[in-house]
């Protein structure tokens, strides 16, 4: 049975998802205990994963049994553990917070909800290039259908940007795919590793161009510079739990950067080696850069939240980028702590807009909150954290990443950027809060309170930022495996090929 639990990942919320499809016509209680029931079991589905993959051992798992690199098969390793881990506790406290109110406007919230998690999931367990594309379908497909739930003028438009978009980016994915195969032969990620070490000379710029088109794709899912500009928009008019949910989908373009060219134009990839790193770096400090303009020009609490979010996809790029293993570790720390602060961020700016009457989460003068002291406690929190201040996860994350690039090349730029970076997010968020908390009019206030359920949820999500400080030996101990597993390329290729590898290895 053990053997098998590798699938549920992506089974259990098939399942799910179809269930609630069928359970169409049911009252909305009933779907309501049926999907939270589902996220719930799930964590722990995902902590045998992690415990499994802490040993350090490969789990592959061909389906049929079809052996590689024939067939679909499934990986498990550190990293992806730790992502379905951060997956499922994220799903669940969103949409604890969803059933608040955020489904009511139509019937197919929870499968849609439940298919986008399977092709998140599906894209952190895959070992074969083509099913990446194939989950990265189901959960654009979902992300489609949850963005444009409630639909209205803003969320309309912002999705038809977002099709258009990803629309593009899967043709262009299909091409790269394209191009690769007919240079490799393979679409197998651990096979193509072995193929790519041994590309004759001629098709070298096919093998450079099939991974820059990948880069272009995947980089338009992690929302990099210049394919960030429908994030704002998007995550912006998304419902509360569905813009936290969306906290995670950035970083499946960031994991499949790092996963398929860490693989393919690694140190190890012979005569394509690096090739990816020299256009990777400018377009990850820049992807910094204009996320920090667009956080210090945002109007509304939740763009500055979105801008954020592109801030820590550009600090996670060039990590990336710097193929460094001291510095792959703060990265993947700062990873941990970026998706769950950026999703709380999205619940609290929610909560807040809804004490604010008209203006919402405007930053102009509105009638005082209706808890002004609980929220603007929680907003110093968060807004903390974020700009990375001491003692809280920030801080960390980012401490690990300059410490790790510490005599590099690179360091004095990616010192610089990183922290010019919190120094604006630290600015922006205080005069956001100056705005919100103090500049408040004599009007009357016409918000209701929170509702208990939103803010502990919101609550929950901030206060994993001071447990990852307080907790923060376990985990560093664990990325530093992670990122150690994930730079040793030959490791992955013996663990899914085995005996079937190919002659010379």
């Amino acid at each position: 049975m053990m053997q098998h639990w590798i699938t549920l990942p992506v089974i259990w919320p098939l399942l799910t998802g179809v269930l609630l499809i069928f359970m169409a016509r049911a009252s909305r209680d009933a779907k309501r205990i049926v999907s939270v029931t589902s996220a719930v079991l799930a964590v722990p589905m995902m902590w045998v994963l992690l415990q499994q993959a802490a040993t350090g051992d490969y789990q592959v798992y061909a389906v049929g049994n079809w052996v590689p690199p024939f067939g679909i098969v499934l990986v498990l390793d550190r990293l992806a553990a730790m992502m379905l881990m951060m997956t499922a506790v994220l799903a669940m406290l969103a949409l604890l917070y969803g059933i608040r109110g955020d489904d009511k406007p139509g019937r197919n919230f929870h499968p849609l909800f439940h298919f986008q998690l399977m092709g998140i999931q599906g894209a952190f367990l895959t070992g074969d290039i083509f099913n990446l594309f194939v989950f990265f379908e189901i959960l654009l497909i979902s992300s489609y259908g949850l963005l444009m739930h409630g639909a209205g003028p803003a969320r309309t438009r912002a999705t038809l940007h977002y099709v258009i978009l990803n629309l593009t980016g899967s043709a262009l994915f299909l091409i790269g795919v394209g191009t690769l195969y007919g240079v490799l032969g393979t679409l197998n990620m651990a096979d193509m590793v072995l193929a790519m070490r041994d590309v004759p000379a001629a098709d070298l710029p096919l093998a450079r161009a099939g991974g820059l088109i990948l880069l272009i794709v995947f980089g338009l899912k992690a929302a990099m510079l210049p394919l960030y500009f429908w994030l704002p928009n998007a995550y912006s008019s998304a419902s509360p739990s569905v813009a936290s949910l969306f906290a995670i989908m950035t970083k499946v373009g960031v994991y499949s950067i790092l996963r398929v060219h860490g693989l393919l134009f690694g140190d190890g990839a012979g005569a394509v080696a690096g090739s990816i790193d020299a256009w990777l770096w400018p377009i990850a400090a820049l992807t910094m850069v204009f996320g920090a303009i667009g956080v210090i020009g945002a109007r509304t609490l939740k763009r500055v939240v979105s801008y954020l979010v592109i801030v820590s996809v550009g600090t996670l790029l060039i990590v990336v980028a710097s193929n460094h293993e001291p510095t792959l570790i703060g990265g993947l720390f700062y990873l941990i702590h970026s998706t769950f602060i950026t999703a709380a961020l999205f619940l609290l700016a929610d909560i807040i807009a809804g004490q604010r009457g008209a203006v919402l989460d405007d930053l102009s003068p509105a009638p005082v909150v209706a808890q002004p002291r609980l929220l603007g406690v929680i907003f110093f929190f968060s807004a903390a954290s974020v700009a990375g201040l001491p003692p809280l996860s920030g801080f960390i994350g980012k401490a690990l990443i300059l410490q790790g690039s510490a005599g590099q090349s690179f360091a004095p730029l990616m010192w610089l950027i990183l922290l010019a970076a919190g120094l604006v997010a630290l600015i922006s968020l205080s005069r956001a809060g100056s705005t919100i908390f103090w500049r408040v009019t004599e009007q009357p206030n016409s918000g209701r309170k929170a509702d208990k359920m939103k803010l502990l949820v919101a609550g929950v999500l901030l206060m994993i930022s001071p447990a990852l400080s307080i907790f923060g030996e376990p985990v560093i101990q664990y990325v530093s495996a992670t990122a150690a597993q994930v730079m040793d390329v030959d490791s992955y290729v013996r663990a899914v090929l085995g005996s079937t590898q190919r002659g010379g290895f």
